[in-house]
């Protein structure tokens, strides 16, 4: 049972980042990171798949070796955060966009000190 919920969760996570690629906001290497991780314990021919990726690949195998981020991938994740932040504030009434922001700023600082590879 536990094999088909990781296995499920790999495919919903593989949708999520495919989506990723085509919308600005939505992040595809996470969700990539995470769909590799529930494939290893459902599917290694998946995540086997995902690991020679020339795209996502490098970006996984980082990710699982040592924490790192590259910085161009930091740079768009805040660069997203700040964008998220413009819109908090320009749509959001008082007290609301703080939720937002503050989890930008919070996810932002978490990204930054992320080690570089």
């Amino acid at each position: 049972m536990r094999r088909h919920l990781y296995l499920v969760g790999g495919f919903v996570s593989l949708g999520l980042g495919a989506l990723g690629a085509i919308l600005p906001l939505l992040p595809t290497v996470p969700f990539m990171i995470l769909a590799a991780f529930c494939f290893a314990r459902s599917s290694p021919r998946m995540e086997a798949k995902l690991l020679d990726h020339p795209h996502l690949g490098p970006h996984i195998r980082r990710w699982r070796e040592s924490g790192a981020i590259s910085r161009r991938g930091k740079k768009a994740a805040l660069a997203a955060f700040a964008f998220s932040i413009v819109l908090a504030l320009l749509f959001s009434p008082w007290p609301w966009w703080l939720v937002p922001v503050a989890a930008a700023l919070i996810g932002g600082r978490w990204i930054w000190t992320r080690p570089e590879a």
